[in-house]
């Protein structure tokens, strides 16, 4: 290990251990770079699980990290109107975040990155021949000691409160999210109280969140009750105790609780222009709407890796702007339409009520599970467009009853 005179030097440094640090990670190392990825470790971010089977595929998923497969989804409206999404042909996979993260870790170590627990302090010099950070070893071993490492190109993975972002890229300090909060907690059998293993529930109620949605989400043996909102002051724990009263959960034994912010908008700009780029949730690359964000994590994570794979080939910095570009031109226009349906349908709780009706028509159904597995706007059945497009009218004009 270097002391604190003595910088290491690596082609490349990955801050951040979750999907898109280990993904970014894994993608340079397979690609020959000798690359260091730093972890604070311990640390699980609160997360429904949700993973598309399209994650599956691009990723290389083992069967064994998919702990539950959901095969429909309960939405659940203020006044209490249940509707049931059933997935035909399909299903949502259902991942346990400590287990799933740790093990695209060790995927990353396999193929050849050196991870590291500890905690980034700060960029001590950036120029043309790379940067130079410090951060201060955590590990057992490490004596809690500062040390530096050089690389030449800097990926912060490190969540949306991104400590590479504020010190590099413009905006990354001002990004919009909401708190979320979950607990994980042990699964009961099926019961009458409102819990199904196989389905998720996803509630749109005033009194659980003023601006986004509750959850109850079965990972087999263990359930994520959690809820998200951007209000200061409300008490997102008293909404997760309402939320497990509601579903018969109030007595299961709790494993563990967990709370971050969640971005809801993608930066403007994830490079430096030089050396230094975002991905993941400090990129901003959740979903708005449903805040799903681990598949968007990890093909942010890849995008990454391979724009800094182009500067290391070419040097030419001009590579790092790639990543969001391919990524926007990829998802951009479903972030865009999430976005709008966020802003309009979770406003109150009229409004909600008759998102959840349009929930319940099939085209509605069949439009949003397709392009969930897939990860992509079917264009396939254009009718069915038209018919949500003068249904929805209906619904913002207060034609069709709520």
């Amino acid at each position: 290990m270097n002391d604190h005179k003595q910088p290491e030097y690596v082609d490349a440094v990955v801050v951040g251990g979750g999907p898109a640090g280990a993904t970014a990670a894994t993608c340079l190392a397979r690609a020959g770079y000798s690359v260091m990825l730093l972890d604070k470790g311990g640390r699980i971010k609160p997360c429904g699980g949700a993973i598309p089977p399209r994650l599956i595929e691009d990723f290389a998923i083992p069967d064994a990290l998919v702990v539950a497969r959901v095969n429909s989804a309960r939405i659940v409206s203020p006044s209490e109107r249940y509707v049931d999404m059933p997935i035909d042909n399909g299903y949502v996979g259902m991942v346990d975040r400590d287990e799933f993260d740790e093990w695209l870790r060790e995927r990353a170590a396999a193929v050849g990155a050196e991870r590291r627990t500890g905690a980034f302090r700060r960029i001590i010099r950036e120029d043309s021949t790379g940067v130079v950070i410090e951060y201060k070893d955590t590990s057992a071993s490490g004596g809690r000691e500062t040390r530096l490492v050089h690389a030449r190109a800097l990926i912060g993975a490190d969540g949306a409160n991104s400590a590479v972002g504020k010190q590099t890229i413009p905006g990354a300090d001002c990004i919009p999210y909401v708190a979320a909060y979950h607990e994980i907690i042990t699964s009961p059998a099926a019961n009458d109280r409102n819990f199904d293993p196989a389905r998720c529930d996803v509630i749109y109620r005033g009194t659980i969140s003023p601006d986004f949605y509750g959850w109850v989400f079965p990972h087999g043996k263990t359930t994520s009750v959690g809820v998200g909102s951007a209000v200061k002051g409300f008490s997102l724990r008293g909404a997760v105790d309402a939320l497990r009263a509601d579903a018969g959960l109030e007595g299961a034994e709790t494993i563990r609780r967990e709370g971050a912010p969640i971005p809801l908008q993608p930066l403007k700009r994830w490079d430096n222009g030089r050396n230094v780029i975002l991905a993941g949730d400090a990129a901003g690359i959740v979903a708005p709407a449903s805040g799903e964000g681990i598949y968007y994590a990890m093909v942010g994570g890849q995008y990454a890796a391979e724009a800094v794979i182009g500067l290391l080939h070419t040097g030419d910095a001009r590579a790092l702007k790639m990543a969001r570009k391919r990524f926007m031109k990829a998802h951009g226009q479903v972030f865009r339409m999430l976005g709008m349906m966020q802003r309009f349908w979770y406003a109150n709780d009229g409004r909600r009520e008759r998102f959840v009706r349009i929930c319940g028509d099939p085209d509605v159904q069949f439009l949003t599970w397709d392009s969930y597995m897939h990860k992509r706007l079917t264009r396939a059945r254009p009718m069915a467009h038209a018919r949500i497009f003068f249904k929805n009218i209906a619904h913002l004009t207060g034609l069709a009853p709520a």
